[in-house]
């Protein structure tokens, strides 16, 4: 009955574990979850604004696929004040979270055999669209001493005849980790003369710690040309539930490409969120963002000296997002049996690290309070130590 390209799906580890934890903590069990990739901030209040002012001015109705002319306009200045890239309003379309729009790229460009390289870790999604386009993911092992970034010599032995994309994730969701200028500038001499299309993912953008973000595309005009650039503002201002993404290409056929698939599945997102971002892009919240950037590098500051100090785990300063990815392979090597066991046995939810690509850790959010992550921390050394007798 089902087709056999749903069957190459699989569903996603993230969201399972925080519906399991959902679940037991209705049926009254003590949970702390620290799986979700979502801001506890609530939406900064100029953009609550504007979506009430949308509704009460009747602004209900449909609207073109790509979006509306003054959002698409405000993405344009926010890429060219934040990034220093010069796009046209029709080089971008906004589709229903960065989820989308990574869905209708990789159905609009890909074929079956096509090769996509992925570093690992990766967020679980990528492999899994991959995939679902009959396509091929190639992926690249990287390790903490590299900082979790893939290397110019990675991908240069990578690279076949069948290669048709790389994405990059720039700040990473899992590991935290950024790529500098001289990094990307190393990887983008080794895509000279090749027709390999870049999937640059800068969903975590504002929140990086102590290090200054760079736009894959602001590279050089080689890497604009084949840089397609996804963004939102699901992370940067507590967004998740509204569902804005969009992405950016000077590719006019890509963009044409994307609309026509657009147009026959989703259409236009909701008409009220285009309004409610706008303020977003164009700076009106940027304080908003600087409180919610410094309470997450704090955040981050504590829980990795209170990881670090537990026997048997280690983990990397995250340099953006809010994401530690915790070692445990002096502890365990099935991550998935140790996030079970430590859910079970303390109520504290994290994501195994085999759902992100690299076996041996574990994913802990701290987009939560500062109370629940030290208890949460408290009760993993807790079960650290009572596992290792």
């Amino acid at each position: 009955m089902l087709s056999d390209r749903i069957q190459t799906l699989s569903p996603s580890l993230t969201i399972a574990i925080s519906s399991l934890a959902r679940d037991l903590k209705a049926q009254g069990k003590d949970i702390l979850s620290f799986s979700a990739g979502e801001p506890d901030f609530s939406t900064p209040q100029p953009i609550k604004d504007a979506a009430i002012k949308a509704i009460n001015e009747g602004f209900t109705k449909y609207t073109a696929v790509a979006g509306i002319p003054e959002l698409l306009e405000a993405i344009a200045t926010k890429l060219k004040r934040d990034n220093g890239l010069d796009y046209a309003p029709s080089d971008i379309i906004v589709s229903n979270g960065a989820k989308q729009a990574l869905f209708n790229l990789f159905q609009t460009v890909l074929n079956p055999e096509d090769e996509v390289i992925i570093p690992a870790p990766y967020w679980v999604t990528y492999p899994e669209l991959v995939k679902y386009t009959g396509a091929i993911p190639m992926i690249i092992e990287t390790n903490e001493i590299a900082g979790f970034k893939i290397t110019a010599d990675q991908l240069r032995n990578t690279i076949t005849p069948q290669t048709k994309m790389l994405i990059l994730t720039s700040p990473s969701n899992p590991t935290g980790s950024v790529y500098s200028k001289q990094e990307l500038e190393a990887l983008a001499e080794v895509l000279k003369g090749t027709n390999i299309l870049v999937v640059s993912d800068e969903m975590y953008e504002k929140l990086v710690y102590g290090i200054k973000f760079v736009a894959t595309a602001s590279i050089s005009e080689d890497m604009y040309q084949r840089t397609v650039t996804v963004n939102g503002l699901s992370k940067s201002v507590a967004m998740t539930g509204w569902r804005f993404g969009y992405l950016a290409t000077p590719n006019k056929t890509l963009i044409a490409a994307m609309n026509k698939l657009q147009s026959q599945s989703t259409s236009n997102i909701n008409s009220i969120t285009q309004k409610a971002a706008i303020p977003a892009l164009l700076g009106e919240v940027d304080d908003d963002i600087e409180t919610m950037r410094r309470a997450f590098e704090a955040r981050a500051d504590e829980a990795v000296q209170l990881f670090n100090a537990i026997e048997g785990l280690s983990v990397l300063k995250p340099e953006g997002a809010f994401y530690l990815f915790v070692n445990i392979k002096d502890v365990s090597n099935d991550s998935i049996e140790f996030c079970k066991d430590l859910l079970q046995a303390t109520g504290v939810a994290v994501i195994p690290g085999i759902g992100f690509g690299s076996q041996g850790y574990f994913r802990f959010s701290f987009a939560t309070d500062i109370i629940t992550i030290r208890e949460g921390i408290r009760r993993i050394e807790k079960f650290i130590k009572h596992t290792r007798g």
